[in-house]
């Protein structure tokens, strides 16, 4: 079911479907809540799973000219505060992934658990960050062009039909919630010591093909939550829900019972 609410006067989409255990799904740039449908109606079978359009993004208004993680956290929490749920698994695609590590430091009463799906902890390098500026620039005059383009990079195999798929899903992404996006990730902290504390477990999904998270650097980082767990995708770049999704369901699925089992203990 599509829901609305209100952050910080703009109005937020979200979907609220199944029963049960809540878990969160945070879409990444520059996607929206569609971009989980079937992964998400598989899910709500066993849980009951809140999608959320980030500021900007789908039909969530924008809020400024730079919405950075800690602002698209807190209106996370604000959807879940109007839900009135207070515990549950956060699970962050790329962009959603960061948004998720900027919760898990300002609100991680609330968290039972965290997966970083093709995403990490750390901070842009100083190239990346010249990368989004750049890439702000040809969003604002070329959209539909940028859109395209960076859907197609985002998969292992280029003649994959969610290609399609995704640049339709994206199409009508406004500039100005491109450009806010990008400059939020450009600003985001390293948090890896979020990592270090977490009470919770966390999972990491890594894919060997993917361009934008290297998962051989990411192999350390995996080291660092006390309880963690890893699952690397041999066949899949950075939108494993789509490329691998039996696998990553399952994962996602036994992940989430295990860190609400952990908890009613």
């Amino acid at each position: 079911m599509i829901k609305y609410t209100t952050f910080r006067k703009a109005k937020i989409r979200y979907s609220d479907e199944g029963n049960g255990r809540a878990i969160v799904l945070l879409h990444g740039f520059p996607e929206n809540l569609e971009v989980w449908e079937e992964f998400s109606a598989k899910l709500a079978k066993g849980f009951r799973v809140i999608a959320i359009d980030l500021p900007g993004l789908g039909e969530s208004e924008n809020i400024g000219y730079v919405h950075t993680m800690e602002l698209m956290a807190q209106c996370v929490h604000a959807v879940m505060q109007q839900l009135k749920l207070r515990r549950y698994v956060i699970v962050g695609h790329s962009m959603g992934g960061y948004v998720g590590m900027a919760f898990a430091e300002l609100f991680p009463e609330n968290l039972r658990g965290l997966c970083l799906f093709h995403s990490s902890a750390f901070a842009d390098s100083d190239e990346k960050k010249l990368d989004r500026d750049k890439a702000s620039e040809v969003a604002k005059k070329h959209r539909v062009q940028f859109l395209k383009t960076f859907a197609a990079n985002l998969f292992a195999d280029p003649k994959d039909p969610n290609i399609k798929k995704l640049q339709q899903l994206t199409a009508h992404t406004h500039a100005r919630g491109i450009v806010a996006s990008l400059q939020g990730m450009k600003l985001r902290p390293s948090r890896e010591i979020v990592l270090k504390f977490a009470p919770y477990t966390v999972l990491f999904i890594l894919g060997k093909k993917d361009k934008i998270i290297d998962w051989e650097k990411m192999m350390p980082q995996t080291e660092i939550p006390p309880h963690k767990e890893v699952l690397l995708l041999e066949d899949a770049a950075h939108m494993g829900f789509y490329e691998a999704p039996k696998e990553t369901l399952r994962a996602v699925r036994h992940f989430a019972h295990a860190c609400f089992k952990e908890k009613s203990q």
